[in-house]
C-alpha cells in the first residue's frame, strides 16, 4: 500500500537560486512553503521583507525594469533554521542544495526521519555526481540518498526532477517544461499533485529511468563549462556542433556505466537539458565557461575564485569534472571532452594552449565511425559495466 501524503505544504532546503523559484510557483499555487536555512538572519530577512537577500532577487530585479517590480512571497511561506520542524512538518521535501552538500545535510535528515512518525517524499533537483566514500564509485544524487539511508527505505521515497529549466523561468512563470523521474506512483503524485497547477507555467513529463536523467542533468554542465569557453575562442560556427555530437556520445556512455540506459540522453533531460545549458548566458555553467577564459591568469585556483565572484549560484560543472576525472582514471575510460575540460579547469597552464587542448580533443577522437555496431550492441546488453572504450589497451 503506498504512503498517503500531505500535498497541501512543502519544504525546500536550501534558500539558492533554485529555491528561490520553487518557492515563488509553489506560493503561486496556494501550497504552504517552508524554507530551511542554517542561518536565522537570512531567515528572518526573508519572514521580514518577503524576499531572497541572498539570490535570485537582483536577477528577477533586472528582467523585471527595477526592485520594486519583484513579487514577494505571500505569507504562506516561511523561512527558519529548525530542521526538525521542518521535517516532521512536511510530507515533501525539495533538497534544493548542491551535490557537495548533500551528504552532510542527510547526515543531519536520517535521525529525524528516522523519528518522524509519518513517511517522507524527497525531491531531488540537485545536478552533480560524487565519489561514493565506501566503494569509491561515482554516484548520482538518488544513489547517495539511497545508500545514507539504507536502513530508512521503509521510511521514505524519491523523486528527482530534471531539466530543461532555469530558475529565473519558473520565479517568472514562464512556460517550463520539467521532467519526473522515480518509481512511478511517487513521480504521479510529484506531477499531478505538486506541480500540475498551471500548466501554462509548468508541465512535466514521466521518465522511470532516474539514474539516467540525473547522470544526463550533471555530464550536461561539464559540456557547458566547455562550451562557454569554445565560444571565446574564435573557432568559427561550425565546431560547437561537434562539441555538442561528440560530447554526447561521453554521456550516453558514462551514464550508462553508472547504472542509466541510453534512452535518458535522448530525452528532454538529455539533450533538451544540454541545448539551453550550452547555449544560453541565463545558464550558470555557460557563464562559468566564458568567463574563466576571460579572466585566465594560468592559475586554474585563482581563476576559479574570480569567476565565482562574478555568478550568483553555484556552477555544479567545475566540481563535477574533478569527481569525473576521478572514476575515468579507475575505470580507464577514453573520455576526450571531459578529460580535456578537467585539464583546462584544474591545471596550471598557459592561456594560448587552450584553443589547441579544445581542438585536440574534438577533431582526433579515436573512434573514427559514428554507430555502434551489432557486436557492440550486444555487448553492452550482456556486460553494461565492462563494455566501453578504454583510455589505453591492456597491452599499453
Amino acid at each position: 500500500m503506498f504512503p498517503t501524503y500531505d500535498t497541501t505544504r512543502i519544504a525546500i532546503i536550501g534558500p539558492g537560486r533554485l529555491g528561490t523559484a520553487l518557492a515563488y510557483k509553489l506560493d503561486r499555487d496556494n501550497k504552504r512553503v517552508t524554507i530551511y536555512y542554517h542561518d536565522s538572519e537570512v531567515c528572518k530577512a526573508i519572514n521580514r521583507n518577503r524576499l531572497n537577500p541572498l539570490h535570485l532577487t537582483e536577477d528577477l530585479a533586472n528582467r523585471l525594469g527595477g526592485m520594486e517590480n519583484v513579487p514577494r512571497f505571500s505569507t504562506k511561506v516561511c523561512a527558519t533554521n529548525d530542521l526538525e520542524h521542518v521535517v516532521e512538518n512536511n510530507d515533501f521535501i525539495i533538497l534544493a542544495i548542491t551535490m557537495n552538500r548533500l551528504p552532510e545535510m542527510l547526515n543531519y535528515l536520517k535521525p529525524i526521519i528516522d523519528r518522524k512518525a509519518g513517511d517522507t517524499c524527497l525531491i531531488s533537483p540537485i545536478k552533480g555526481l560524487i565519489s561514493d566514500e565506501m566503494t569509491k564509485e561515482l554516484i548520482t544524487p538518488s544513489q547517495l540518498i539511497n545508500n545514507s539511508l539504507f536502513n530508512l527505505k521503509h521510511k521514505y521515497q524519491i523523486g528527482c526532477i530534471g531539466g530543461p529549466f532555469f530558475d529565473t523561468d519558473i520565479a517568472m512563470g514562464n512556460p517550463v517544461c520539467l521532467t519526473v523521474a522515480g518509481k512511478k506512483h511517487v513521480a504521479n503524485i510529484i506531477r499531478e499533485d505538486l506541480l500540475k497547477f498551471n500548466r501554462h507555467e509548468i508541465n512535466s513529463y514521466y521518465n522511470f529511468d532516474i539514474v539516467g536523467v540525473e547522470a544526463c542533468g550533471a555530464l550536461k554542465n561539464i559540456v557547458a563549462n566547455i562550451k562557454g569557453l569554445a565560444d571565446s575562442l574564435q573557432l568559427g560556427d561550425s565546431i560547437p556542433g561537434t562539441i555538442f555530437a561528440r560530447s554526447g556520445v561521453e554521456v550516453r556512455s558514462l551514464s550508462r556505466l553508472l547504472g542509466g540506459g541510453f534512452q535518458a540522453f535522448h530525452s528532454q533531460a538529455g539533450v533538451g537539458d544540454m541545448y539551453v545549458t550550452v547555449s544560453s548566458m541565463a545558464s550558470k555553467n555557460y557563464r562559468y565557461g566564458k568567463y574563466f577564459y576571460e579572466l585566465y591568469t594560468g592559475n586554474p585556483i585563482e581563476t576559479n575564485l574570480r569567476v565565482l565572484e562574478k555568478i550568483d549560484g553555484t556552477p555544479e560543472g567545475p566540481n563535477t569534472v574533478r569527481s569525473v576525472h576521478k572514476y575515468l582514471e579507475k575505470k580507464n575510460m577514453y573520455s576526450p571532452l571531459f578529460s580535456c575540460a578537467y585539464k583546462i579547469f584544474n591545471k596550471a597552464g598557459e592561456k594560448g594552449a587552450i584553443k589547441e587542448m579544445i581542438i585536440q580533443a574534438c577533431q582526433y577522437d579515436k573512434r573514427s565511425k559514428e554507430y555502434i555496431n551489432a557486436f557492440s550492441r550486444m555487448m553492452y546488453r550482456i556486460l553494461p559495466n565492462h563494455w566501453y572504450r578504454r583510455d589505453k589497451s591492456l597491452l599499453d
